[in-house]
């Protein structure tokens, strides 16, 4: 077993500090919303004036949650904090709308992050890419700072590692990763409920999501991808809607690497593309993704471009392309 220790800066910053925004990624998922529920919990235990906030909506299957329903959306977020505390993102450009330097400068940042391509963008940083989730990570500070493990806060814990291992079936799934999972399970937290609700389970209009970019999938040089138009979004009524699709395109036999491009168009017409790249064990699209701004992991990562989607396909893809040959000629 490896012994964790959190960074004492970061452990210090969070001591010292009494008013702290948290705030995690941009299209979150089980590992951003447990991890962002799981340090709301740990700094109300330690009587913190804690502010919750992302820039996207908590997904519906992530809403029962302690403190889920009370998570702020960017234009509601402040500047009058003593710290702000930035959870599983690789990058500050991850945090999205909440985060605005003209505003929060002059706060400090302490980073908590298991993202082997995180660029240390912090005040204070404490990353450990060893780790399977973020909301690994914080079951070590809540043993450093003797907060007890109780069973809200060991859901939020357990979500993070599900979500993050897809239930345990992931290569960095180490005997570290079940340990702190059993911890969690006899902590009363529900393993199989767990599992299902954000595993088993997607809205309707995601599926109809898929039904209209599915049809458009591409699939070449062992690269398999779709788009996702605006437009698509505003027919299901949900804009911000995570399809999880790259998951579900990876596993196609003649495919070593997915991707997901998501068009976002603001009101004010500036446009944006959010990558979500896959990769089947022994391909890296995690090195992809931090040549084009963004990061991740070998096997998953992702990365946000400004500019028109389609002129930023071809281009990406043709990167993703070019990272599967390389990987084949080295086989």
């Amino acid at each position: 077993m490896t012994n964790h220790q959190p960074d004492p800066g970061v452990v210090k910053s969070i001591q010292d500090a009494y008013q702290i925004l948290c705030v995690s990624h941009i299209s979150p998922d089980g590992d951003a919303i447990g991890s962002l529920t799981a340090m709301g919990q740990i700094l109300h235990y330690l009587e913190k004036k804690v502010t919750l906030a992302l820039q996207d909506d908590v997904p519906p299957e992530l809403m029962n949650l302690p403190y889920a329903h009370s998570v702020i959306g960017a234009d509601d977020v402040g500047d009058t904090y003593d710290l702000i505390i930035c959870l599983d993102s690789s990058s500050s450009d991850r945090m999205g709308r909440v985060y605005r330097p003209s505003h929060h400068r002059h706060i400090p940042v302490a980073v908590i992050d298991h993202h082997i391509t995180n660029t240390k963008f912090g005040t204070v940083n404490w990353v450990e890419p060893e780790c399977a989730a973020t909301c690994q990570m914080l079951v070590y500070l809540t043993d450093m700072l003797q907060i007890p493990l109780e069973e809200p806060l060991a859901r939020s814990l357990l979500t993070g590692l599900v979500t993050d291992t897809h239930c345990f079936r992931t290569p960095n799934t180490t005997p570290d990763v079940l340990a702190v999972a059993t911890r969690l399970v006899n902590e009363g937290a529900d393993l199989a409920k767990i599992t299902d609700q954000t595993l088993n389970r997607r809205p309707y209009n995601v599926l109809q999501l898929w039904s209209q970019v599915l049809p458009t999938m591409q699939l070449e040089d062992g690269v398999i991808w779709t788009v996702v138009h605006q437009d698509n979004l505003d027919q299901i009524g949900n804009p911000n809607a995570d399809s999880q699709l790259s998951s579900v395109l990876i596993t196609a036999d003649e495919a070593d690497i997915s991707a997901v491009f998501t068009e976002r168009i603001g009101d004010d017409g500036y446009a944006r593309v959010e990558c979500s790249f896959r990769a089947k064990p022994g391909y890296d699209v995690g090195s992809v993704a931090f040549r084009l701004g963004g990061g991740g992991h070998p096997p998953a990562s992702g990365c946000t471009i400004d500019g028109n989607i389609h002129e930023i396909v071809p281009k990406v893809v043709a990167e993703l392309q070019q990272a599967r040959k390389q990987k084949k000629q080295q086989v």
